[in-house]
């Protein structure tokens, strides 16, 4: 009996031990994400290759969905034509991926009131515990999914891939 359960003890810190060394960079062989689409209103995120579905996934948003996104601060998610265009391997948000806010007529938009456009939007993990709200639509206006979803993401999406966002 002690033996079982020493040789238990010791296989399960082994396990322990081994999930702790679990890597967030997964690796992705599938058929190559040819665009993304995202439904605000709906808080979908779709993975397609030409007009196949490869995922989806459910969405938060910025602390203040409704309408596109046209200052820095303002709390919104942009609605528009977008690609991604930078991965961050150091994100407080677990992982993220760029998405090219501002264009130009965001920049445009922006400069004709008088006011910056804002920027610094990803497609990114989770709330951090304890620092940001764990609620619906709680980012400054990024795209949150969660940890997981991400790593899936992030393995799968190339820089250049083109997303659309949708009210």
């Amino acid at each position: 009996m002690m033996k079982t359960t020493r040789r238990t003890a010791l296989l399960g810190g082994l396990a322990l031990g081994l999930a702790g060394c679990a890597s967030k960079f997964r690796t992705y062989d599938g058929p190559e994400v040819t665009r993304l689409q995202m439904f605000k209103g709906d808080r979908n995120l779709f993975l397609f290759n030409n007009t196949s579905v490869l995922k989806a996934y459910r969405i938060d948003l910025g602390f203040a969905p409704e309408g596109p996104k046209q200052f820095e601060g303002d709390g919104k998610t942009p609605e528009g034509a977008y690609t991604v265009d930078r991965r961050n391997p150091d994100s407080l948000f677990h992982l993220s991926i760029g998405i090219s806010y501002p264009n130009e007529a965001d920049i445009a938009f922006a400069a004709a009131q008088g006011r910056e456009p804002g920027g610094d939007i990803f497609i990114h993990g989770g709330p951090r515990p304890g620092i940001d709200a764990i609620k619906p639509d709680w980012t400054a206006g990024c795209i949150a999914v969660s940890d997981r979803e991400i790593e899936d993401i992030y393995a799968m999406v190339r820089d250049g891939t083109p997303i659309d966002i949708f009210a």
